[in-house]
């Protein structure tokens, strides 16, 4: 098959039938008995949901590499599944701890609080972190990187409403190599989220929001050296001069490994431990993905996920891909890699829960929490308009600004993510006009080059936007959380790094992800018509029987349920 291009097979899904079996009312069999006395028409749902997050997946990665993979894994999944062509996010900012919140929320930050991997906090006049939560305990480890929970998310998820719906006797269990890619998609009620610490530990970790101490089977695979085997040579997985659909090997736009003197394959990662942080240097290659992977795997043949009736649910995000993206640029020849070794990765995954929980009896959706940008520094020799916010400048101008306007008045409290903080209580003991000051501010930083609108937070708080760029900021304006001015690049410029690419901004280019159904009570085909990335819950609400988040604000993608 040469072309990116749905299969059409029918599929015949397998029906579970109970009619004449007495039931045995035992302890050992509760989750069986509960689960047949559903009403009518909810008999029969997938054993388990696999939700797979690809991080920094741009939708184009499916058709630019499509004739590299093989059957079993994207392929498979698109040809089988449901596919969502235009599938985007619709709020900024597009990183990954509002991603991964979004999808399983079925909301925007808004709504589910997550207005960015980190924020400047009003109460405390500190940066906080989405997932760092420093009345929790490290478990698995004795650093910091345990000290993680959700609980700045706001609302459930449909993996929190999976548990509800059965009593809590559904398990979750979240893996990822990153805190927020595991502890914001398993929810308030998981009964397990997993992250990887890496530098010299190279283990698995927790936190004591889910358990006082790792299963010991957890322990055995740290133990084992699982992490340390791909302590390896990255090689191409193909012919490297075949990867025609990426820039070539040795370009500037690409960063560096320490102790590299040009960012071409191999990467000898044995030679390269040391200076870039030991296990910490699986993340930007393939190989973090792989042993993700490992890890999930062994989760599920370990927590019976996916051996009765009773639905349960293992999300995994992928984010080696994030890491490659970030260090190399999306036309890297080392994302195309990292992406034909995901397939296969993926075509493992199918072929294991084929074998483990049953063809016809599970459900997977692959989507991702952000999109990305070329390189800038790409772009501009290529006379693409493209650029990088000169943010000293801009700082250095602003604060002149601030002075000759203000005085010695600390107006401003905090500039990050785009957004910039005032002090209400200055402002007030000026006599000042909160709303003009907010007005006479966005004019300036409107004048700067590489801001291309400002938009001011009364206009968030009053407006109804509908549509454009100022809607998209709106979904991802939190009234408590958010910042007072909000600031809009021009396409395509950053400030960022001249090499590796980047995301974050509402611009189309990180908004576009696919989205792929598959498996029990998916249909097979495509869809054309716009989604966003807060239906993908809804859908599966409906799809399971159980209530919607409770902030759920998208809608179920009825063309994709059979």
């Amino acid at each position: 098959m040469n072309s990116f291009k749905p299969f059409r097979k029918l599929l015949l899904p397998l029906a579970f039938i109970v009619a004449g079996i007495p039931v045995v009312y035992g302890q050992g069999n509760q989750r069986e008995r509960t689960a047949l006395g559903n009403s009518p028409g909810f008999q029969d749902p997938p054993r388990l949901v696999v939700g797979l997050v690809v991080d920094q997946m741009r939708f184009d990665y499916l058709s630019r590499f499509w004739n590299h993979y093989g059957e079993g894994g994207f392929r498979r999944l698109v040809g089988e599944g449901f596919l969502c062509r235009d599938h985007h996010f619709n709020y900024a900012p597009t990183s990954t701890g509002p991603g991964h919140a979004s999808v399983y929320t079925g909301t925007t930050p808004s709504v589910h609080g997550i207005i960015g991997n980190d924020w400047y906090d009003r109460e405390t006049g500190k940066e906080v972190y989405c997932a760092g939560d420093p009345d929790r305990q490290a478990v698995g480890t004795t650093s910091e990187a345990g000290k993680m929970s959700p609980h700045r998310m706001l609302v459930t998820t449909i993996t929190d409403q999976l548990r509800l719906h059965h009593q809590l006797r559904s398990k979750v269990v979240a893996v990822a190599l990153k805190d927020r890619g595991a502890t914001l998609p398993g929810g308030h009620l998981a009964n397990a989220a997993y992250w990887f610490e890496g530098g010299e530990a190279g283990r698995w970790i927790s936190s004591s929001f889910y358990m006082e101490n790792l299963p010991g089977w957890v322990e055995a695979f740290n133990a084992s050296g699982a992490a340390a085997r791909y302590k390896t040579v990255w090689e191409p997985l193909k012919e490297i001069n075949t990867y025609a659909e990426s820039g070539p090997d040795n370009v500037p736009y690409e960063g560096l490994f320490k102790g590299e003197a040009a960012p071409v394959f191999p990467h000898d990662l044995p030679a390269l431990w040391e200076g870039n942080g030991h296990f910490d240097l699986l993340r930007p290659t393939p190989f973090g993905n792989s042993l993700t992977l490992d890890f999930a795997l062994r989760a599920v043949e370990e927590e019976g996920l996916g051996a009765d009736i009773i639905t349960d649910f293992l999300a995994i995000s992928f984010s080696s891909t994030d890491y490659v993206g970030h260090k190399f640029g999306v036309n890297s020849r080392e994302v195309q890699d990292t992406y034909l070794r995901l397939d296969q990765d993926l075509e493992r995954l199918l072929i294991f829960l084929d074998r483990n929980v049953g063809k016809g009896q599970y459900t997977v959706f692959l989507t991702s929490d952000h999109g990305a940008g070329h390189v800038p520094a790409y772009l501009k020799d290529l006379k693409v308009p493209a650029g990088y916010l000169e943010m000293g400048e801009i700082r250095k101008k602003f604060n002149e600004f601030l002075r000759y306007t203000y005085g010695d008045a600390e107006i401003v409290r905090n500039i990050s993510n785009n957004q910039v903080f005032l002090d209400q209580k200055v402002i007030r003991n000026l006599d000042l006009d909160p709303r003009e000051v907010e007005e006479v501010l966005a004019g300036e930083l409107l004048g700067y080059p590489g801001i291309q609108q400002v938009y001011t937070g009364t206009q968030m708080r009053s407006a109804d936007y509908t549509e454009g760029i100022a809607a998209i900021l709106q979904n991802g304006y939190h009234q408590k959380r958010s910042g007072d001015l909000l600031l809009v690049t021009d396409p395509a410029t950053t400030n960022y790094t001249p090499t590796g690419s980047t995301h974050g901004s509402p611009w189309i280019y990180d908004t576009h992800v696919p989205l792929i159904f598959y498996g029990k009570g998916i249909r097979q085909g495509e869809l054309l018509r716009r989604t966003h990335i807060r239906d993908i819950a809804p859908t599966l609400a409906v799809l399971l029987g159980t209530a919607f988040p409770s902030g759920a604000t998208g809608l179920p993608i009825a063309e994709a349920l059979d």
